[in-house]
């Protein structure tokens, strides 16, 4: 077996895949099982999507809420410069964006952050949303 980029085995590395496939699809089951097994909450793709972005751009505040719960750090920036409550607010999951505002999510975070996303798309409740979620 050949080495995948970073030193993975190729069958490693598509373990990885799979797992953010799994934030991808929403399935919390699955990917609460792994993060118990040792993969890393806070695991990225190419990109810098992580699991959480991933599940909020996805639209799965089930697993969003599991992943902060195991510590995810929901201020994590992607390499576009955007953050999950950023993807949240994009998909206009109310759900999400709650959760990711009581995990201390801040609005303000990245190039293309939460409230830059509210304006541009012109979401007045999801900017309603941030401005009056406790933090």
């Amino acid at each position: 077996m050949t080495d995948a980029p970073d030193g993975l085995t190729a069958d490693e590395l598509a373990f990885l895949h799979a797992t953010l496939d799994l934030a991808r699809a929403g399935d919390a089951d699955e990917l609460a099982d792994r993060v118990r097994r040792g993969v890393s909450v806070n695991l990225t793709g190419p990109t810098g999507d992580s699991l959480l972005i991933l599940a909020a751009y996805h639209d799965h505040p089930a697993t969003v809420g599991m992943l902060l719960d195991g510590g995810a750090d929901p201020n994590r920036v992607n390499d576009r410069g955007q953050t999950a409550l950023a993807a949240a607010v994009f998909r206009r999951n109310a759900d999400s964006v709650r959760l990711l505002l009581a995990a201390g999510a801040d609005p303000a975070a990245g190039e293309r952050s939460a409230y830059a996303i509210a304006e541009f798309f012109d979401l007045p409740e999801m900017r309603a949303l941030l401005d009056a979620t406790p933090r």
